[in-house]
C-alpha cells in the first residue's frame, strides 16, 4: 500500500484489542455468550495466561492480570468512558437479550439533522465498557473534503441524499 498523508503507517484495519482480566475464564464466557466471539488458537510460546477470541473481523486478546485483586471495578455506566462499540442489526433484540441475561445497561439516543442513533452501554466482567449501536445510520463525513461514507456500505445506499445534504449543511 502506498504511503499517503491519510495513511502514513500503511494501516489496513483494526486487528485486535487487548484487555487485562481478573478472570480470563469469566471473560471468555462473557465475550462468547454475550457478544458471540469464538475462542481461537493462541501462540503456545506465551508464558502468561490469556485467551484469544475472534469475530466481526476483529480479535479480542484477554490477558490474565498478574494481580487480579487490584483491578479497579467500574460500577457506573458512563458513555463518555473508554469503550469498544459494535453495530447491530436490531437494537430491540439486543436490549431484550441484555434484559434476559440480567445485564445492567444504559440507553442513549443521539439525534443529528433528523438522523437517530440508538446506543446501549454496559460493562464486561472487569468493568470495561461495551457499546452496541445502530451507528451505521449516521454518515461519516470527513471535516475536510466532501466525501461522505457510512459505517456500513450497505446503509450508505439507504441514507437519502436529502438527509446527507442536511447533515453536511450543519
Amino acid at each position: 500500500m502506498k504511503e499517503t498523508a491519510e495513511n502514513p503507517l500503511h494501516l489496513k484495519s483494526l486487528n485486535h484489542i487487548s484487555l487485562v482480566c481478573q478472570s480470563v475464564e469469566e471473560s471468555i464466557e462473557f465475550y462468547t455468550n454475550v457478544l458471540g466471539f469464538v475462542p481461537i488458537r493462541r501462540p503456545g510460546s506465551f508464558d502468561f495466561g490469556g485467551a484469544w477470541l475472534f469475530n466481526y473481523g476483529i480479535g479480542i486478546h484477554l490477558l490474565q492480570s498478574e494481580n487480579p485483586d487490584h483491578i479497579p471495578k467500574k460500577s457506573e455506566i458512563n458513555p463518555k468512558d473508554n469503550h469498544i462499540s459494535f453495530q447491530c442489526e436490531s437494537m430491540g433484540a439486543v436490549e431484550k437479550k441484555l434484559k434476559d441475561m440480567g445485564i445492567d445497561y444504559k440507553r442513549q439516543r443521539v439525534e443529528e439533522g433528523g438522523i437517530y442513533v440508538d446506543q446501549l452501554f454496559f460493562h464486561d466482567p472487569d468493568g470495561f465498557m461495551i457499546e452496541i449501536c445502530n451507528c451505521d445510520n449516521l454518515p461519516v463525513i470527513p471535516l475536510a473534503g466532501d466525501m461522505v461514507r457510512s459505517c456500513s456500505r450497505l446503509n450508505l445506499d439507504i441514507i437519502s441524499q436529502q438527509q446527507i445534504q442536511t447533515f453536511v449543511q450543519l
